[in-house]
């Protein structure tokens, strides 16, 4: 299962919410950027230095990769193939630019779209993390308008207004993809 959507939508309190549930794992992805407060290497994300991420690059170790707001993020497939392996759902977090790649490359997969209630909500959402600069909430701002033009693209859409029924809608769509394949 992807989840994507601009930044600042809640995808990490919408997956840390979906982690509760036995039956969900969440693929660890790839980046350049440095750690928020309470990140940890290996476990939020693999850290990496830009020249280190672009020689994995290289040796064709990314399932998916792009640069994202003067950033790179990547979802390594090592890890991503023995969660696979497991049984469980693997939920994989990514940008947009990710998403698309997969699509184009037709990856199957679940492909769900995290949409804020409004522009103006996401912008606060971006300014309360306290993380990022005023350019960069701008840059991220102007981002999310192009990357919510291709949420038809999606399979579903989710509004991220209310997180219990966001992550409550996410998990039946869920069920409903593995009852399909059975």
């Amino acid at each position: 299962m992807l989840l994507s959507g601009p930044s600042g939508v809640g995808k990490t309190t919408v997956c840390d919410r979906l982690l509760e549930d036995p039956g969900v794992t969440r693929a660890i992805t790839a980046t350049t950027r440095a750690p928020r407060e309470g990140e940890i290497d290996g476990v939020h994300y693999y850290f990496r230095d830009e020249k280190t991420f672009r020689n994995e690059i290289g040796a064709g170790l990314f399932l998916e990769w792009a640069e994202v707001h003067g950033r790179w993020y990547g979802t390594p497939k090592e890890p991503l193939e023995k969660q696979l392996a497991s049984g469980l759902t693997v939920l994989l977090s990514i940008d947009v630019q990710g998403a698309e790649d997969l699509m184009s490359r037709q990856v199957p997969a679940l492909y769900l779209f995290l949409e804020p209630p409004s522009v103006e909500d996401l912008r606060e959402r971006l300014e309360h993390r306290g993380s990022e600069s005023t350019e960069t909430i701008e840059l991220r701002l102007k981002n999310a308008l192009t990357e919510l033009d291709q949420k038809d693209r999606y399979d579903h859409c989710i509004v991220n207004d209310d997180l219990d029924r966001a992550v409550g809608e996410i998990l039946a769509l869920i069920q409903q993809a593995k009852e399909k394949t059975k």
